[in-house]
């Protein structure tokens, strides 16, 4: 028996789409191939309310990240600091010498619009990036108002991690004004890790044709060449695009997008009355997370022990707080094809063992 992953990623993949992993290989290059490719982009699209194109990159959703800085900064970009993975895009960008700054907000805090406006009215920057879910701290910064100041500001993009929030709350892409919203399928898709989307607009790939080229294989030109072939760069996870794809007809024609969105509501409001009612939610209040929610250990329990004893007895894995959070907090994912149901199991059993009542 394996462990249920209740982690904020990778999280629970359900056996119907391992079985997709396991379909005849075809080749990247063939007739197959590029009909496979074009029913995703419908689906991807339709998840996303978008019609800019959709890349598939067979890497963690870091090389995503990657490819937004390398591909979408001539200027110079501002990085929105609250949490460790917004941390890693501003260390992403230093590293491949992209000029930026950042500008760094407690990690309990949400970065607020004005903030952002403020910044921007300098006229020094060219790129915004900010993380709309920060898996880190159950923090759901708040994407389209950020989007809303952004669009007054006509030469600057804007590229948002959505990695732990896709396929689990609404991203309204073109309206929003996003630029480049990113993903890896391993959370809020409920897949295998290994393939991460980003949706890409016009706007970043004539960026692209402007700044110097630092890479080859997270060139967006290189990558939108072969996207026009229904195709892609290099040989990709094929087996993974399988599962996409099960999982997007799943997702879009069987539960509905909408439906999928409410169900990761009811499932994070129920984690956070319980967390409430026994500790308390770390972020700041009005920006709790939809798929994963992170609880201070006001009680002092010993996390990896909790976490032993559901793993050695149940099945059942939570995560501990992240970095500076690491016993001070836990997470609970409530994400992907988890149900209500699944979520107050696993509530249950942690009252049990820690004698909540």
């Amino acid at each position: 028996m394996h462990d249920k992953l209740f982690t904020p990623g990778p999280t629970e993949v359900r056996a119907e789409l391992l079985n997709e992993l396991a379909s005849p290989q075809i080749h990247h290059r063939t007739e197959e191939f590029r009909k496979l490719y074009d029913e995703l982009q419908i689906y991807l699209k339709k998840l996303l309310f978008t019609e800019n194109p959709v890349f598939l990159f067979t890497s963690s959703s870091t090389g995503a990240m990657e490819a937004a800085v390398t591909n979408g900064v001539k200027k110079r970009c501002l990085c929105l600091v609250n949490g460790a993975f917004s941390q890693r895009w501003y260390q992403i960008a230093q590293q491949n010498g992209v000029p930026c700054d950042r500008v760094d907000v407690e990690w309990n805090k949400a970065i607020k619009p004005e903030l952002v406006d403020e910044k921007l009215s300098s006229g020094k920057y060219d790129a915004v990036t900010m993380v709309f879910n920060e898996t880190s701290t159950g923090m759901m910064n708040p994407l389209k108002e950020v989007g809303e100041v952004i669009k007054q500001y006509d030469d600057v993009l804007f590229l948002v991690d959505s990695v732990s929030a896709m396929a689990g709350t609404e991203i309204r892409v073109d309206e929003w004004g996003i630029d480049m919203c990113l993903a890896g399928l391993q959370k809020a898709f409920a897949l295998p890790a290994g393939l991460a989307v980003a949706s890409v607009s016009d706007r970043l790939l004539a960026r692209a044709e402007e700044v110097e080229k630092r890479s080859y294989y997270f060139n967006l030109l290189n990558m939108y060449k072969y996207h026009q072939r229904s195709q892609t760069l290099s040989t990709p996870a094929i087996p993974h695009l399988f599962a996409l794809r099960r999982q997007l007809k799943d997702i879009i024609d069987i539960e509905g997008i909408e439906n999928r969105f409410k169900r990761h509501r009811e499932m994070a409001h129920y984690v956070q009355e319980w967390a409430l009612e026994y500790f308390d939610i770390y972020p700041e209040k009005g920006y709790w997370s939809q798929t994963v929610t992170c609880i201070l250990n006001t009680r002092d329990i010993s996390i990896p022990d909790l976490n032993k004893e559901l793993v050695n007895k149940y099945h059942m894995r939570i995560a501990n707080g992240y970095g500076d959070l690491k016993g001070k907090a836990f997470r609970i994912g409530h994400m992907g094809d988890w149900t209500l149901a699944d979520i107050r199991g696993l509530l249950v059993t942690i009252n049990d063992i820690l004698s909540l009542k």
